[in-house]
């Protein structure tokens, strides 16, 4: 066995690390609900502890697929033996950053919930499945794998919303759900579709890709399958229009629900536009990303408006995660590395800072039982390190230098300017409008007048505080030290078909 196969089987170690405590959990009575706890708490330092190995051993000198791990389950002898459908893994530069964002943000999520006391097994058994599938689709490259996997992380969340949320969390689940299942059709069509006209009887994506940007594909072809994928994983992603799922189900999922939804999921609609549109259908993407700009734009403004206008604290991070996976969009739409390298950082970035942004928000509504920002008023006094906490994830998501929204946006920013300058001017002015909400939330929460109502409330507790400080950490580590990303995502991106320069 060679070194980069022993290596494919730590990648596959973080599927099968959280199906395998999912299974332990189905045959746990469900009255052992420390033993739950413990097991999941478990689960989580594994995978976290797998994914930042992933992330450092991946080599930075060379930009292809590493620590493969490859079966194949279905052969398909009437194309002279190639093999049909794979079970194959690889990294490169692009999900080595994004599963180690699944890592801690599974592992804090773990911890946040451990408050959580009815059927706690069941939950973390949804839990944990949600898990394995976001590090499966970001690890496959058999497209029949990478959609079983896609559809896997979603599945869960309408039980984890119906039954573990508040808030209208019926309609917020099967909302979500219908969404983000309707887009999946739309994937299914056009993955079938591109197999078919591929000829090779594989769902190998590394053999789909050579196909694509070989000119297997037609112009024609590509430029009516290319709206499919970008629009089917553009829902996950929020793209404006497709986006009204994401505040109702934020506002109704549990607290660790909203840190999976906001911090992983929404990642596989700007993931998946680069897998299945930009490296599979390159003349598709150079016909189309006009059309993306401009849906990312409008998606970055009309989410910072949006979030403007909140009182509910859920809402505005959920219209704030729109707007900023608006800049995602227009990252990638501008087709250039740096544009692009942007897109991947920020998907990191965002990642991390919502999941902290609906921590800390949970933190608060289990106390006071109410989102409503008006309600509050000088808080900081009795919540100081939570109010430490939440100014920096406040100041990341306006892109304060230091911190990893800074680096992420000002590689979005330069890569839109070189393609689209009009649209650069506006993406700054999403910004200035995440400002304008970010700080009246600061005013009106933690530094007006004192509201003697929340005399009771008691800072974040230890655990949570873990939590919180690996986020925190994350944020930090990218916004001083952002090389290891730019080294990792840079020369794969350098790779993609079409890219201007």
């Amino acid at each position: 066995m060679s070194f980069d196969d022993a290596q494919g089987y730590l990648v596959l170690s973080t599927i099968a690390i959280p199906l395998l405590a999912a299974l332990i959990l189905v045959l746990l009575p469900g009255e052992r609900k420390m033993e739950s706890r413990y097991l999941s708490l478990i689960a989580g330092a594994l995978v976290l502890g797998l994914s930042i190995y992933i992330f450092a051993a991946y080599q930075v000198d060379s930009s292809t697929f590493q620590m493969h791990l490859r079966w194949v389950w279905v052969e398909n002898t009437a194309f002279l033996g190639k093999n049909g459908i794979t079970f194959y893994l690889g990294v490169d530069g692009i999900s080595a950053p994004l599963g180690l964002l699944n890592g801690i943000v599974a592992f804090s999520g773990a911890l946040v919930a451990w408050k959580i006391d009815y059927r706690p097994k069941q939950f973390f058994i949804l839990y944990w499945i949600f898990i394995a599938g976001v590090f499966g689709t970001f690890f496959s490259l058999d497209l029949f794998f990478w959609f079983l996997f896609y559809e896997l992380a979603t599945m869960p969340l309408y039980l984890l919303i119906g039954v573990w949320g508040s808030v209208r969390k019926e309609y917020g689940a099967i909302k979500l759900v219908m969404m983000l299942f309707g887009g999946s059709s739309l994937l299914w069509i056009a993955i079938f579709a591109v197999v078919h006209d591929a000829g090779l009887g594989t769902f190998d994506l590394t053999a789909l890709w050579n196909a694509g940007q070989s000119g297997v594909f037609s112009p024609t072809f590509q430029k009516v399958f290319f709206p499919m994928f970008v629009i089917g994983c553009g829902f996950h992603a929020a793209l404006w229009p497709f986006h009204t799922w994401s505040p109702d189900g934020h506002g109704s999922a549990p607290t660790t629900v909203s840190m999976l939804a906001a911090g992983v999921l929404m990642k596989f609609g700007g993931f998946g536009i680069i897998r299945l549109g930009i490296q599979l259908l390159p003349a598709g993407a150079a016909f189309w990303m006009p059309g993306l700009m401009v849906l990312g734009v409008i998606g970055a403004v009309y989410g910072a408006v949006a979030a403007l206008t909140q009182k509910d604290y859920k809402l505005l991070s959920g219209y704030s995660s729109i707007s900023h996976m608006g800049y995602v969009m227009m990252g990638l739409a501008a087709m250039n590395q740096i544009g692009i390298t942007g897109s991947v950082m920020q998907m990191f970035s965002h990642g991390v800072m919502t999941a902290l942004f609906f921590l800390l928000i949970g933190t608060l509504y289990d106390q006071a039982h109410t989102r409503n920002l008006p309600e509050f008023g000088g808080i900081a006094r009795k919540m100081p390190i939570w109010a430490i906490f939440f100014t920096i994830a406040g100041f990341t998501g306006v892109g304060l230098p230091g911190l990893s929204g800074f680096i992420a946006e000002f590689h979005i920013f330069v890569g839109v300017f070189r393609s689209y300058p009009i649209f650069g001017a506006l993406a700054i002015l999403a910004a200035a409008f995440a400002a304008g909400y970010i700080f009246r939330m600061f005013a009106t929460v933690f530094y007006g007048p004192f509201n003697p109502r929340w005399e009771k409330l008691k800072d974040i507790s230890p655990v949570e505080g873990v939590a919180a400080t690996l986020l925190v950490l994350a944020i930090i580590a990218m916004g001083v030290y952002w090389s290891p990303f730019t080294d990792r995502i840079g020369p794969t991106v350098a790779l993609l078909p079409g890219l201007t320069h």
